[in-house]
């Protein structure tokens, strides 16, 4: 039976069996992927661009497409390729980075997102003491807070996770590679490993997770002691695109992680691939854009300025 040091590449799910499906799925994964390239590089260049912008609610988004940004880039191309190749090997070295950087990113995310309901819990519940709270260190503090808790937990997991001895195959069930996949191949004395991983990546998500439902019940509170209905619906407008991008990414993780094993197939599980690893970095631009006139303002001064540039 081979191991951890005998193992040199690592088998991912593949997409389908006939060509014509596999191109279909590379096109499919292609196109969501130029959707998302410049929806959150638009993003980030308004945002750093644009001096009205230097605030920290639009600090914050700037990090999010950076995160975005990496997190489908670390899976998808090597999907695309290996759909266009008709290959599903991923070597072991490779397969390792996969899972660090995906973590590395996606737990950043997350992290990210439990700063932005403090953003938006301080800018509501105490607005007088925004500037104070939330001044330009304490908002590079908390991002690289963000972005550290992500690095260690990712380096932590993926050192863990790699040194555990695989006693049945090389066949990751997945799209990409990731760590409860790898953990079905492993063997069966690691499962005391197995449920620190489990335990420690519960408890920070439990934690983050309660941290968000608190400031928005919060947040709640204070908008329906609001005793206008125009600053009540100002209130909701402020809130609405954090709020739809944490349920997104909420609903989609549950969803990849918690489903039951009894419902298992391949389809679903190329659905669940698609749902959690390119529609939130492809969607979330889109919905902090849709109602949000400070960033289509500066995106239009941005295009009027290259165009009188050009001329």
């Amino acid at each position: 039976m081979p191991n951890a040091s005998s193992i040199t590449e690592f088998l991912l799910l593949a997409f389908a069996d006939t060509r014509e499906l596999q191109l279909l799925h590379f096109w499919l994964f292609l196109g969501i992927y130029l959707a998302a390239l410049p929806g959150n590089g638009l993003i980030i260049t308004v945002v750093a661009c644009d001096h009205h912008l230097h605030t920290p609610m639009y600090f914050f988004l700037l990090n999010l497409s950076l995160l975005d940004l990496g997190s489908i880039s670390t899976t998808v191309p090597k999907a695309m390729a290996n759909s266009l190749w008709d290959t599903r090997a991923i070597s072991y070295t490779g397969c390792a980075a996969q899972v660090f950087f995906f973590l590395f990113l996606m737990v950043g995310e997350y992290c990210l997102l439990t700063v932005m309901a403090y953003d938006r819990y301080i800018a509501i519940c105490k607005p007088l003491h925004y500037r104070t709270l939330l001044g330009s260190s304490a908002c590079v503090h908390m991002a690289a807070a963000a972005w550290g808790s992500g690095f260690l937990y990712a380096l932590l997991h993926t050192a863990n996770t790699f040194s555990i001895l695989l006693c049945q195959g090389n066949e990751v069930n997945q799209v990409f590679c990731e760590i409860p996949q790898i953990l079905k191949i492993s063997c069966l004395h690691s499962y005391l490993r197995k449920s620190g991983l489990l335990l420690f990546g519960f408890s920070l998500a439990s934690g983050c997770f309660a941290f968000i439902v608190l400031s928005y019940v919060q947040i709640f509170r204070s908008v329906l002691r609001i005793p206008s209905k125009h600053g009540r619906h100002k209130a909701f407008s402020m809130c609405l695109p954090h709020m739809a991008v944490v349920s997104l990414f909420l609903i989609t993780a549950m969803f990849a992680y918690l489903k039951p094993p009894s419902i298992f197939s391949s389809a679903l599980d190329l659905l669940v691939a698609v749902l959690y690893l390119v529609l939130p970095p492809a969607v979330n631009p889109l919905i902090y854009s849709m109602r949000n006139k400070e960033l289509k303002d500066a995106l239009k001064k941005l295009i009027q300025l290259f165009f009188c540039q050009q001329q």
